[in-house]
């Protein structure tokens, strides 16, 4: 089978929902600045470094390319990966009982040029007592989240809600996705079934 799409990321969970929807990728992270500018609305900050990664992976790759990024952001402030026990305590105790917002841009490089969508998803949290996120942070789970959560995983037992895409808050919105990577001419499953007909 021919690998259609570079991922500009060592994911596994963008990855793995990219497979999820019949798209093998061949994987080329890249390393990038990833602090925000002074005075960056987050909505900008993700949409940024999506561009930012799909065009360095253009430079690895000659395949049309996919960069995303994903931030968790609570009253306007953007909620990184923790740096350690207390600083994941200290997120999750602020977004227990509330809700924030998760931010995912996309960005692909490919023969249409750079093409991007960004979805803001809305989580809800139920309180979270500090036994609870003390045992969470010793399954190792939140060390790498954004937030100090994984939604697809153990942190799903804390959210009562979401309203928008569950994709896009696990690493990836799907349906955005898909129908940039058609906009590039890349084939899905669906039109893979037409040329069947």
């Amino acid at each position: 089978m021919t690998v259609p799409l570079c991922l500009a990321s060592a994911s596994p969970r963008r990855r793995e929902l990219l497979m999820s929807i019949g798209l093998e990728t061949e994987v080329r992270p890249v390393d990038i600045d990833e602090t925000p500018r002074a005075d960056e609305p987050p909505v900008d900050y993700v949409s940024r470094l999506a561009r930012e990664k799909a065009l360095a992976g253009s430079r690895l790759s000659s395949l049309p390319v996919l960069g995303a990024d994903t931030a968790v952001v609570y009253e306007g402030r953007i909620l990184g990966k923790p740096r350690d026990r207390d600083h994941a305590a200290q997120m999750l105790s602020r977004l227990a009982g509330a809700t924030h917002d998760v931010m995912t841009a996309v960005a692909v490089d490919g023969p249409a040029g750079v093409l991007e969508a960004c979805v803001v998803t809305r989580v809800t949290m139920r309180e979270i007592s500090p036994t609870e996120i003390a045992a969470y942070w010793l399954t190792g789970e939140p060390r790498d989240k954004a937030g100090g959560y994984a939604i697809q995983a153990r942190g799903a037992v804390f959210v009562t809600h979401i309203e928008g895409s569950y994709s896009a808050v696990v690493g990836l919105p799907l349906c955005e996705t898909s129908a940039l990577l058609v906009r590039q001419g890349i084939p899905l499953w669906f039109d893979l079934q037409e040329d069947m007909s």
